[in-house]
């Protein structure tokens, strides 16, 4: 099992409190460092001092760390054109030296659509939107240096596209996909995904889920084996009981919803539900971490929790 931490920036973080976050983790080993791609907070928090760009933050951490893989869960196909964003991430690949992970979803969150002016189609559209991405991505990475690519769909057209640049990772950095859709989902997921990924839901649900992707994988002739799942899960860990108590208040949760809900407790009692996670085929915990200036909870998980998963 391998951990991974994972933030969610629209919730108020500066450049610098990602890249100590993203160096922290870096530093204490973890797989890699993800975010979220949001343009407006949620909940009862300020935002404070206000968004930034997932694709600008990854980035600037290409070139800020050395070691650890950088990726997003999900960045939205409503925010960016598939051309342009297969241009992006192969560039921030280059930069990070082969580190980028794709995660790409339809886009769910209709206020910070209107609150900057991003058209926000029906959950139908928006689907069929991020098919056509995925195919134009794919297939301006797959194709050979020297020939064009073209595409024509109902929402995106490529004529003639040079298919540059090309990303360092190959044949092309990994992709995931997510979430608990029964049909389109597992489809899309089984056609183009290297990973897919369920964030906070149950072990059961999981267990639901995962078994479509693999059927799906199964209906179009690919091996289920050679899809990677993963889960993202809230993480509140702390050496006893007062300190999962105090880093529940911290991110305004519950001690016992959160062991319910998320992963928490002692390192014991957060290994145990990794465990149960481990049993439905999942590979990869993302660890929200939602207490950016908590650095030691990184620490602490690093040392008292992932020595037990391997």
């Amino acid at each position: 099992m391998e951990l991974r931490i994972f933030t969610e920036p629209q919730q108020g973080a500066t450049y610098d409190q990602l890249l100590a976050v993203a160096r922290c983790a870096e530093d204490a080993g973890y797989g890699a460092f993800f975010r979220s791609d949001h343009y407006l907070k949620m909940g009862d928090v300020s935002g404070e001092p206000g968004p930034t760009d997932a694709w600008t933050t990854l980035a600037g951490l290409a070139r800020d760390t050395s070691r650890i893989r950088l990726g997003t869960l999900m960045t939205a196909a409503t925010f960016r054109l598939p051309g342009p964003l297969a241009i992006t991430v192969a560039q921030v690949d280059a930069m990070s030296g082969g580190r980028v992970e794709l995660g790409i979803g339809t886009g769910w969150y209709d206020a910070e659509h209107a609150a900057y002016g991003i058209p926000f189609p029906a959950l139908g559209e928006r689907f069929d939107r991020l098919e056509e991405q995925l195919a134009i991505i794919t297939g301006l990475w797959a194709t050979p240096p020297g020939r064009t690519f073209d595409f024509s769909g109902t929402h995106y057209t490529v004529t003639g596209s040079p298919a540059l640049p090309k990303p360092v990772q190959s044949p092309r950095p990994p992709v995931l996909l997510g979430g608990m859709g029964a049909k389109r989902t597992p489809r899309l997921t089984a056609r183009y995904a290297d990973e897919f990924n369920l964030p906070f839901v149950s072990v059961e649900d999981s267990v639901t889920q995962f078994d479509r992707v693999r059927a799906a994988c199964t209906a179009i002739g690919r091996d289920p084996a050679g899809l990677r799942l993963s889960n993202a899960l809230v993480l509140c860990c702390g050496r006893d009981d007062a300190e999962v108590t105090r880093r529940a208040a911290a991110i305004g949760r519950e001690p016992d919803e959160l062991r319910t809900n998320g992963l928490a407790g002692t390192p014991g009692e957060v290994v145990d539900k990794i465990g149960r996670y481990a049993a439905t085929g999942s590979e990869r915990i993302y660890l929200q971490i939602l207490d950016l200036a908590d650095l030691d909870h990184l620490e602490l998980v690093a040392a008292e929790v992932a020595p037990q998963l391997r």
